[in-house]
């Protein structure tokens, strides 16, 4: 049987229920309780991390991300809760769902993106501090900030225009952020330096570990990655 916890990737949204915030809570320090206690009872969700080497499978790794101090420092405060108190998960929040949210700065072409994505039928969502700015009203945001985009390719033409949309856009707006693949995640940045090279290695992050991998071998791995059906799109 496939546990819930293997179903959940990276930067997943999860809410949970009464008893898992009490166990989560319960484990961490008592200075830091008071943040996951607020979470509780705003009913905001926390986030999907990197699951812990000494987790076990009906565990979920989650994270919560306070807004930067005055020194600009995060504070991140991680908990880990039993698969069976997650109450709804989601997976992270698309473009229209932050814009408003945003810099006001970001807005124009932040919708722009959104469309041409829409036109392409590519996945692009939002995580980090622009996601977290839009789901608590909490101010996330500095004039450094990032807009951190997940990317999840359904083939690799998706995976060639995605990129170059990206990197068009990077031109107007602080994108960063990964691309999902089936084997794990890539910092799209990094993808767009190395994709021309097949003997490339790029930083793989997996659900439970990083490695450098091949960007031949990551292609190689994912049957939705083949050539020919860039192909049949175009």
């Amino acid at each position: 049987m496939v546990s819930m916890s293997s179903l959940l990737k990276r930067h997943t949204l999860v809410w949970l229920r009464e008893p898992g915030w009490r166990d989560a809570i319960a484990a961490l320090a008592p200075p830091l309780r008071q943040v996951p206690l607020r979470w509780q009872a705003r009913d905001w969700p926390a986030v999907v991390r990197r699951q812990d080497a000494d987790a076990s499978a009906d565990q979920v790794c989650l994270g919560i991300a306070l807004p930067p101090d005055a020194n600009g420092v995060k504070l991140r405060v991680p908990l880990r809760v039993a698969a069976a108190e997650v109450r709804e998960l989601r997976a992270p929040l698309d473009i229209g769902a932050v814009v408003t949210h945003a810099l006001p700065a970001w807005r124009a072409a932040l919708v722009e993106l959104q469309y041409k994505a829409m036109a392409q039928a590519l996945d692009l969502r939002v995580y980090g501090s622009l996601a977290l700015q839009a789901l608590t009203g909490l101010d996330y945001l500095r004039a450094s900030s990032d807009i951190d985009v997940l990317f999840t390719p359904g083939n690799r033409f998706q995976l060639e225009r995605g990129v170059r949309l990206l990197t068009e856009y990077a031109q107007r707006l602080p994108l960063d952020g990964e691309i999902q693949f089936p084997a794990g995640a890539v910092a799209w940045k990094e993808w767009h330096r190395a994709a021309d090279n097949p003997a490339a290695r790029v930083l793989l992050k997996r659900r439970d570990d990083v490695i450098l991998m091949r960007v031949d071998d990551i292609l190689a791995g994912n049957a939705l990655m083949q050539a020919e059906v860039s192909a049949c799109l175009l």
